[in-house]
């Protein structure tokens, strides 16, 4: 009778722990390492097409776990992406679009439940090493929202004296370690390095308790640079180096593992923010077949490297072209690691049978919800996307060489000085376009190439339903639709 029953509990824990239940010790749940890159590509990987460099170790971390075809951001810039993958919420919810720089005032509200938040609360050590940019201002600093440790800067690295036109305007960069500037314009070449360099201290320190390593490297962004190991070692020229820089990066985070043996009790996840910023030209990536790059929401925008190894758990050399969110990061590990779910309404769902290998998973989401701003662009549903009639910007003349942007040398001052949409685009070497109405099914056509709405006038019914589904809860400019359930950012008032 004492064996049936201890094998009884036995059988309970272990029910518990793979629910994720909030009855079960953390020791029994994974670490947990996010990686993210800023502006890489989805053909910037060796195994999705990159030419002229080599990812050898992000390509062993496709084969040792799954690759994940169809995974999205929720917008394609900086903050708003990481809005939405910190909080399971679309950044319009939030409030919270573009990208910070030094003078912004808004950043993330201390009423929003952050991952790292939710990992503390569950017993995890918890750093970050990279770049924040839901805040510049000290009370939305990381590690007044989760992180007992950071090493990192608050924003972009082209907000400083190597913006292609506005350096003149730039404070010092600031590096933080913790709430402590320790210095202002760093080596930008040597990020990747004391990044991986830290990650590594973190993940040793802590081999015997649970952590959560947020690791969101600062390169590929423009301005880029490698250090004196990698400088020339590519044919792709520094872009090609920088990137071969990040996989020795990812390489060494996955030697750490295995070296403390930690492999089959860690997942590792590995993203970018968004799509390349195109009109850098030699200094951007590439997201071929895809159309377009970052600040659109086609494909090429959206649409990012996704892999995801969790030895013995996670099936290894899989794919899945099944499409989930960023949205859907927070409450597929809340339910992994059986953490406290946010008090407030969130957008995403757990993807977790997708993650474990469940034949029978689908998305959660009938659709998926594609903003620029506050401007509702595009809807995908299962292998169908309906793009609403919206401006978009593309590349303008010739790409962008040596760190410049595209038509660089034809900028005129007051043009730079633009606000808005037209602004950001002139500055950056971009010419806006518009597109009609235009579905595109993205099983037979990635590339956003041919336009079938009037072959499937019920699909585009749909599809326009769940995007005034959207407008109604979400707001869009478009359509001046308000929003029933849009929250304000924090502000830090002076």
């Amino acid at each position: 009778m004492r064996f049936i029953l201890a094998l009884v509990a036995l059988v309970a824990i272990e029910a518990e722990r793979s629910l994720g239940g909030e009855e079960a010790t953390p020791s029994a749940f994974p670490n947990v390492i996010l990686i993210v890159a800023d502006d890489m590509g989805y053909a910037d990987l060796g195994i999705q097409g990159a030419i002229g460099f080599k990812t050898p170790a992000l390509d062993r971390l496709a084969q040792e776990g799954t690759r994940f075809t169809d995974f999205y951001v929720a917008q394609a810039v900086c903050t708003a992406s990481r809005a939405a993958l910190m909080t399971g919420c679309y950044p319009n919810r939030l409030d919270m679009h573009g990208a910070y720089n030094h003078t912004s005032r808004d950043g993330i509200a201390d009423e929003e439940w952050l991952l790292p938040e939710m990992f503390r609360d569950r017993g995890y050590a918890t750093a970050g090493m990279g770049k924040w940019h839901l805040g510049t201002r000290l009370k939305f600093h990381p590690c007044r929202h989760g992180f007992d440790e950071w090493l990192g800067i608050p924003y972009s690295n082209d907000n400083t004296k190597y913006h292609p036109t506005l350096a003149s305007e730039m404070p010092p960069l600031p590096l933080y370690d913790g709430e402590k500037i320790v210095e202002q314009d760093p080596d930008q070449s040597l990020f990747t390095k004391r990044f991986t360099e830290r990650a590594i201290d973190f993940i040793e320190r802590n081999k015997s308790q649970p952590f959560f390593l947020y690791l969101p490297h600062v390169m590929p962004h423009v301005p880029i640079f490698a250090s004196d190991a990698f400088r020339g070692r590519s044919s792709r020229g520094l872009y090609g180096d920088v990137m071969e820089e990040l996989d020795w990066s990812v390489g060494e985070i996955l030697a750490t593992l295995k070296r403390l043996e930690l492999e089959e009790n860690t997942l590792v996840m590995f993203i970018s923010d968004n799509g390349p910023f195109l009109s850098y030209g030699e200094h951007a990536g590439s997201a071929k077949p895809l159309r377009e790059g970052k600040l659109t929401t086609f494909e090429g925008g959206v649409r990012v490297p996704c892999l995801m190894r969790w030895k013995g758990t996670i099936p290894a050399n899989r794919i899945c072209s099944e499409p989930f969110m960023g949205i859907d990061l927070l409450p597929t590990l809340i339910e992994i690691v059986g953490g406290k779910a946010s008090s407030r309404t969130i957008d995403g769902r757990s993807v977790k049978g997708l993650l474990l290998g469940d034949a029978n998973a689908r998305s959660p989401h009938d659709a998926y919800y594609f903003y620029s701003g506050t401007a509702l662009q595009a809807v995908r549903s299962g292998r169908w996307k309906l793009h609403l009639p919206h401006p978009y910007i593309t590349p303008a003349g010739e790409p962008g060489r040596g760190g410049k942007p595209s038509n660089f040398g034809k900028l005129a001052p007051a043009s730079i000085q633009q606000s808005g949409v037209e602004g950001i685009a002139t500055r950056h070497g971009y010419r806006i376009k518009q597109l009609e109405l235009s579905l595109f099914d993205l099983e037979s056509d990635p590339g956003e190439t041919k336009n079938v709405a009037s072959a499937h006038p019920d699909v585009v019914k749909q599809l326009t339903a769940y995007a005034e589904r959207a407008r109604q809860e979400l707001g869009d400019s478009l359509t001046n639709a308000k929003g029933t359930g849009l929250r304000a950012p924090g502000i830090d008032l002076p």
